[in-house]
């Protein structure tokens, strides 16, 4: 099995009107430019924000705005261009050989609230997952969505990947969940301009040892931009802190001959889950 698998991260520009179609399509056909991108720099896999097709705004789809937020008028998605985009873009990953993991929304049968999602779908442009943000903020639990239920794993190439959702970053409950799950790499996708918010995600690298994609809209990027953070917690490459779609590439080799990677994959994560075994053993925790 390849021991290497090379990583894009997009900061792609995220829609907010899912009504509005000239975004969607736009959208969708930025994604799928940076698709190409992604497969011209060698990329196996690339990922994009929370809400790449469209991450709805409270106040554009509050039934009672937009100066005050209530539940979400869903009637004002035009769900069919948002299957078409995305079917758009599962075909392209086919022709290109290229997985893609992207957010948008998934809708549930009336009168369930859609679902907030990020959609995996293969090289061979099947959907082979689909993340449901299970922890949802306070506006997105009260008046617009439906919560997920379970974690996430995908494989490719031998690599393990888990996913989550913005907000779930301050839950790290979750990404101690995918340590234990054994997967390579967490793929944290976010829709807010929030420095904090890499910072955390950097943490959750050096914490469990395994890398972080943290992908974010590209009207946030000069705040943080997208990027990918090394077992051990080092920035191994990030886009361009300007407001402009971009990707950054990086390797990840299990067999790295970096000092800091190699110690953390090789060494320091095993013996930390020996002793979290312990502790737990112990009662703590």
């Amino acid at each position: 099995m390849p021991r290497t698998l090379r990583l894009a991260v997009a900061q792609s520009t995220v829609a907010q009107d899912p009504g509005d179609v000239e975004s969607l399509r736009a959208g969708g056909a930025q994604v799928r430019r940076l698709m190409r991108e992604a497969k011209a720099g060698g990329a196996r896999l690339v990922q994009f924000p929370e809400g790449a097709i469209v991450y709805p705004d409270k106040h554009v789809m509050s039934s009672q705005g937009p100066d005050v937020v209530a539940d979400a008028d869903w009637s004002r998605a035009d769900w069919s261009v948002l299957r078409e985009e995305a079917d758009s873009v599962a075909a392209l990953a086919g022709e290109l050989g290229l997985w893609v993991a992207f957010g948008s929304i998934h809708p549930l049968e009336a009168p369930r609230r859609p679902l907030n999602s990020l959609y995996v779908v293969s090289d061979r442009g099947e959907v082979v997952g689909r993340y449901d943000k299970r922890v949802l903020s306070h506006t997105e639990r009260t008046w617009m969505y439906t919560p997920g239920t379970q974690p996430l794993v995908f494989e490719v190439d031998g690599f393990r990947f888990g996913v989550a959702l913005c907000v779930e970053a301050g839950f790290p409950e979750l990404f101690d969940e995918y340590e234990r799950l054994d997967v390579h790499c967490v793929l944290l996708s976010v829709m807010a301009d929030d420095a904090a918010r890499a910072l955390i995600g950097q943490s959750y690298a050096a914490l469990h040892c395994y890398w972080v994609g943290y992908s974010i809209p590209a009207q946030y990027a000069a705040t943080v931009p997208s990027g990918i953070v090394a077992p051990g917690g080092r920035w191994l490459a990030r886009c361009e802190a300007v407001a402009t779609p971009g990707l950054a590439f990086a390797d990840l080799d299990l067999d790295s001959p970096e000092a800091d990677i190699d110690g953390a994959v090789r060494l320091a994560r095993p013996w930390r889950r020996s002793v979290r075994d312990e502790l737990r053993r112990a009662g703590v925790g």
